[in-house]
């Protein structure tokens, strides 16, 4: 049986879930800036990373999972490198921060790269790479998490969903957003399908004995997209945002929801690159300019309405929800509304 569905205002939401993390324990600006991420999401359809953590959030940080009191601070370890010490606070608000830092090497020194070390979940990372899109820059982030997907060739989860995302500016527009995980589905695609009690194709995870499943409640591991391409593009996420950082690696990874009062320690890795250093801004933004105006002149295939540029759909998402409001579970909503943490 399928959820019923509640369409929320955009604002409405937003405030009810920051409400709920403050509630918590979360501090006023590290619950507003992760209310944003999560309002990100949900009003462009990323339903798997919006309103459906909710909860997940709010039970981490009344139980402890959250450093509420951090020692958050930025060290520049070269003219265009640092490393951002997120102390286990709320990902969202140190990946949020952290981007900044690495905008403000670019803007000095043509490229910024941070690498983020010890935060908890920071929810869809192609927020950030929006937030250095909107500053003119183009940028990449990275970013690991616990052991849910098995191996090209193996049956044991080893690495996370590891995502990767990529941001470009546009000249008076939404920027180019490319947010993946590197498995053929997110885990909260599978949060998303249990929230609403609807089946998942077979090709996006395997149960306990290692076989195709289609109940999302019978997962226990995920499938790398593509096979051994995502295998491998998995694991370079994890060797940027986590060896290379000195952190925890691979099936080391601390549990997203095995122990909810035990800090994660992940990592997230920054790049931000200044056009005006290489092509120069304006033949930068002409460019990407003349690519969509091809794209979108390129004749759609069969089933196909047009060509769509990553991240259209879901601003063409965005226009529609702030028209209907933004759907969201009725018991998630209930949830919402209600006194409860978790």
């Amino acid at each position: 049986m399928t959820e019923p569905l509640v369409y929320v205002e955009r604002d409405r939401l937003r405030t009810l879930m920051k409400d709920k993390l403050v509630k918590a324990g979360l501090p006023e600006e590290q619950a507003d800036k992760t209310a944003d991420l999560l309002i990100f999401a949900d009003e462009r359809g990323i339903h798997s990373h919006g309103a459906v953590r909710m909860q997940y959030y709010s039970e981490r940080v009344a139980k402890g999972g959250y450093n509420l009191n951090p020692d958050l601070k930025f060290e520049q370890t070269g003219p265009a490198t640092g490393i951002y010490h997120g102390d286990n606070a709320s990902g969202h608000y140190v990946s949020y921060e952290a981007t900044k830092k690495a905008i403000e090497l670019a803007k000095t020194s043509g490229i910024g790269v941070v690498g983020v070390k010890e935060i908890g979940h920071s929810g869809a990372i192609g927020y950030y790479a929006r937030q250095a899109a909107l500053e003119g820059m183009v940028s990449l982030t990275v970013c690991q998490s616990d052991p849910m997907v098995v191996p090209f060739g193996g049956s044991e989860p080893y690495f996370g969903t590891n995502p990767i995302a990529f941001g470009a500016p546009r000249k008076d527009d939404e920027p180019i957003i490319f947010d993946m995980a590197t498995t053929v589905q997110a885990w909260g695609k599978i949060l998303d399908a249990r929230s609403k009690h609807q089946s998942i194709p077979d090709t996006w995870a395997v149960d306990e004995n290692g076989a195709p499943t289609t109940d999302p409640f019978k997962v226990n591991a995920l499938l790398p997209v593509a096979g051994p391409k995502g295998y491998g593009l998995m694991m370079m996420v994890d060797i940027l945002a986590g060896s290379l950082l000195g952190l925890p690696f691979g099936k080391h990874v601390t549990s997203m929801y095995k122990d909810l009062t035990e800090y994660r320690r992940l990592g997230q890795f920054q790049v931000v690159i200044n056009p005006e250093y290489f092509g120069g801004k304006e033949q930068f933004l002409e460019n990407i300019s003349q690519m969509v105006e091809e794209l979108h002149a390129n004749p759609p295939a069969e089933g196909f309405d047009k060509v769509y540029y990553p991240g259209e759909i879901q601003n063409d998402v965005m226009k529609q929800y702030q028209e209907s409001g933004i759907p969201v579970t009725k018991d998630i909503f209930d949830y919402l509304e209600s006194d409860k943490i978790y």
